[in-house]
């Protein structure tokens, strides 16, 4: 089994709506039946007991490897905690070709969840063992190193609840939130809107308590120091015992509490010292130590945190006592449990030393034994859940420490012996504040409720109504995607909104290109959503993006379909039928919002089929107000857009809007069909949308056929007398709708310039010729710039042997290179003549028209 064009699909696809692995999987004749061995279940069970029921069709209907590779993909990860159902295994139209569909949640695992299902499968195949025990080891490690630690993922998941979208933005843990204008963004529990002077301030411990002092916070008494000896000065000015720690630190390292000895100074100083060469030395303050966690101007959770210890029998060591302790499954190595493993290092080694132990001592029955002088979770420590005991003066304390730093979110340890009474009745203080503070003790405490602190971090970002959404548009079809983008994208700049568009020209920003090239795939929509000066997004939405990655966005607010046609690249990727391309196509219908709208063409039925999949409302749009599809909408009392004695009417029960075709320049007076059915989509869209008919109707009379607003869609221009229009028709569709409109014009000759692109079948090559030789006098053909896998002048011969036993062309012409092509053409035209130009080198193209024109 063969293992080829393995892709990570990051959005929802034409499978699934979750995040995905396809692979395609080329197996042997006996491969494609490997589970009628009966042999083969058994060896298989034997290596991965867990694996479940393989084959549950009896021998009758033997089963390939590449199934069995998606069910052990798929099982490898569950069983390393990876919380993934999903998967399905799809025969090809080639023998012994598979197209198999992993579920993922982390893409790295998935990937190595593949690569470990296809060693599994081969050793099964082949009778050797496999060592599963190690591939979950790897498979739980990755996870553990690439997925996003508690107090991220805790709220990712708040976001996620509210549904608002996020996208993590490095391999650590900084994550955007909501899209363009609307996002906000996160490192770790640390806000976009944190200033980085409130960080340092958070930093330097000792402005912070001089910032704490100022506010009335209470904060033990201490000062830098400089060496040793100066340590132990500033210890007997304060008063044993005393605290020694970096003065720039964080997560508890480096740092010494209850010092009551010159000795144990003097080993807590070069602690300190390992972690900065700024060293503070504070007055121990005695009692509890509890985490107070501040999100904006509330006290959202609370934990009493205890120093990782043991407590002795009198018959094991420490070292044992500890072993014992680190076997709770609720400790683990990272983040991914509610406690960590307690460590036998140098710093425990040195606080056993303090209490006159070492690591072989047997403790006696009951005794306290301390391993570290910190209570932090990350070193070994637990927590206790304490929100609901927290006296109303020590919340405001904590809340005063938080905003004099200037901290969104912000972790104030507070050393106390009571946290039910306020600090001036029991004594004690704030010892430190934290900027990016950990969550995982208040989400996952050793003891006590969880609190939903992810909860209090987005609702503090986002407003009760608010998702971090921005209004976004999908749109896709065989033809008219690039105009129809442009023209909803006008439409909503006339509202005023700045808009990110995404098409086959480039990436737009508020009408200025930031891209160029075909950017009509998920990565440049993830760009455009990503900008922080975009209001709004219109996302041309191709079906070779959808297959590489799937989609760039979990939902949408409208989803337009223009048509469905033959010529759109059938027989690649295994999409070989329109039915095929349906389905892919309609994947933006399928991932609208429940209150977004799909706008489909009534006049195809493969478009109008679409309807029962969406999860919103519908609104058709057709010529025919009487066309079946549409007169059973409009009865219904549903959204139409048709036309109406030379009107465009959008129409729902008793209410009309009527917009005047005559005063829509890009459809010449109504007189171009095509035009005119990507003007009924964008106005449906933007009904959708809820823009004001006075700003469409406005829109449209300001939208041209010119090269700046529709680049390479039927674009315009004067010759000698002559009409040259230049297009980016590229398929059988769009000859057939560059035909009808031309025919609508007067002309005394036409005449057209035409390539071929490679990447199309035989017979959709030809058939483009075979349209357009029933309606052009002359055909100037020319070899495209990039033949796509083609050998020279092979496509140009089958763009000849389309125009064979053509109605109309009487003259063919054969030409090396487009601008030449276009000389050849234009060269020829006189007054009232017409010449169609299907451009390849669109920018290119145009300005070479543009220049021959300007020099008469």
């Amino acid at each position: 089994m063969k293992l080829s064009r393995i892709r990570a699909l990051r959005g929802p696809n034409l499978w699934t709506h979750r995040t995905a692995i396809e692979v395609v999987a080329s197996c042997t004749p006996a491969e494609c039946t490997v589970t009628a061995d009966p042999g083969f279940d058994a060896r298989l069970h034997a290596c991965f007991p867990a694996i479940g029921v393989v084959h549950t069709g009896g021998q009758d209907s033997p089963l390939s490897l590449a199934h069995v590779l998606g069910v052990a993909a798929l099982g490898l990860q569950a069983q390393a905690g990876c919380p993934v159902t999903y998967r399905r295994t799809t025969q090809t139209l080639e023998t012994g070709v598979f197209q198999v569909i992993v579920e993922y949640t982390q893409e790295e695992v998935g990937r190595l969840a593949l690569e470990l299902a296809q060693e599994l499968c081969l050793a099964v195949l082949e009778g050797r063992s496999f060592d599963l025990q190690q591939a979950l080891a790897q498979l739980r490690d990755l996870d553990e190193d690439v997925r996003l630690g508690p107090s991220t993922g805790t709220i990712v998941d708040a976001a996620v609840a509210r549904q608002i979208p996020f996208r993590r933005m490095t391999e650590g843990s900084m994550i955007m939130f909501g899209w363009g204008s609307r996002q906000r963004r996160i490192q770790a529990a640390e806000v976009d809107r944190t200033s980085a002077i409130a960080e340092a301030i958070a930093q330097d411990k000792q402005l912070t308590k001089k910032l704490l002092h100022a506010a009335g916070v209470p904060v033990p008494q201490g000062r830098e120091v400089s060496n040793t000896d100066d340590a132990w000065t500033a210890a007997l000015e304060i008063g044993l015992p005393v605290v020694v720690k970096p003065k720039d630190g964080n997560q508890g390292k480096g740092v010494t509490v209850n010092i009551a000895s010159k000795e144990q100074l003097l080993a807590a100083y070069q602690t300190a010292a390992e972690f900065s060469r700024k060293i503070l030395v504070e007055k121990f303050l005695p009692g509890h130590d509890f985490r107070l966690l501040v999100v904006g101007d509330k006290l959202v959770a609370a934990a009493r945190r205890e120093a990782p210890h043991v407590v002795g029998d009198g018959i094991h060591s420490v070292r044992a006592l500890v072993d014992e302790v680190n076997k709770d499954p609720r400790r683990g190595s990272g983040h991914a449990t509610s406690l960590t493993k307690i460590r036998f290092d140098d710093i425990a080694l040195a606080c056993l030393a303090g209490q006159g132990l070492q690591a072989d001592s047997v403790p006696t029955n009951g005794q306290r034994v301390v391993l570290r002088r910190n209570a932090n979770l990350s070193t070994g420590g637990s927590a206790t859940d304490v929100t609901d005991d927290v006296h109303p003066e020590v919340a405001a304390r904590a809340v005063a420490a938080a905003q004099m730093v200037g901290l969104d979110i912000c972790g104030v340890d507070m050393m106390t012996e009571s946290i039910h009474h306020s600090l001036e009745e029991k004594g004690g203080g704030v010892v430190e504040v934290n900027a990016a503070p950990g969550l995982r003790m208040h989400v996952s405490p050793s003891f006590g409720k969880g609190r939903p602190v992810g909860e209090a971090v987005i609702n503090h970002m986002f407003g009760p109504h608010d998702n971090g959404r921005i209004p976004l548009v999908a749109v896709t079809g065989t033809n008219g995607k690039t105009t129809t983008v442009r023209l909803i994208s006008h439409l909503l700049a006339q509202s005023g909104l700045r808009v990110g568009m995404t098409n086959t020209d480039g990436v737009f920003v508020a009408g200025q290109r930031i891209d160029t090239g075909d950017c009509s795939g998920p990565k440049s929509a993830r760009n455009v959503l990503a900008h922080p000066d975009v209001d709004a997004a219109v996302l041309e939405t191709a079906r070779g993006g959808m297959l590489r990655e799937g989609l760039a966005f979990d939902r949408c607010d409208v989803a337009v379909v223009t048509n469905v046609g033959s010529g759109d690249h059938l027989g690649l990727n295994y999409i070989t039928t329109v039915e095929d391309l349906a389905v892919l196509k309609r994947v933006i219908v399928q991932n609208i919002g429940t209150h977004g709208v799909a706008v489909l063409n009534a006049a195809d039925p493969i478009v109008a089929g679409m309807a029962k999949h969406c999860s919103g409302s519908v609104t058709f749009f057709a010529a025919d107000r009487d066309h079946p599809v549409m007169a059973t909408h409009l009865a219904q009392g549903n959204r139409s857009v048709f036309v109406e004695d030379g009107w465009l009417v959008a129409c729902q029960g008793e209410v009309q809007h009527r917009l005047a075709l005559s005063e829509v320049p890009i459809t010449l007076n109504g007189s171009i069909d095509f035009q005119v059915e990507n003007v009924m989509a964008a106005v449906a869209a933007a009904w959708g949308l809820g823009l004001d008919w006075d700003v469409v109707r406005a829109g449209l009379a300001s939208f041209s056929n010119d090269s700046d607003n529709a680049l390479g869609r039927f674009n315009l221009f004067s010759y000698r007398g002559a009409t040259v229009i230049a297009d980016y028709g590229h398929n059988p569709d769009a000859m057939s709708a560059l035909v009808q409109a031309v025919q609508s014009m007067p002309a005394r000759k036409r005449s057209v310039v035409i390539s071929g692109a490679g990447d199309r079948r035989d017979e959709d090559i030809r058939q483009q010729t075979q349209i357009l030789g029933q309606a052009f006098d002359d055909v100037v053909l020319y070899q495209d710039q990039c033949q796509r896998g083609r050998a020279d002048g092979e496509v140009i011969a089958l763009l000849r042997e389309g125009l064979n036993g053509a109605a109309r062309t009487r003259l063919v012409q054969e030409i090396t290179g487009e601008f030449l092509a276009i000389d050849t053409a234009m060269d020829k035209l006189g007054e009232g003549d017409l010449c169609l130009i299907l451009v390849d080198q669109v920018e290119e193209a145009l300005a070479h028209i543009r220049a021959k024109i300007a020099a008469g």
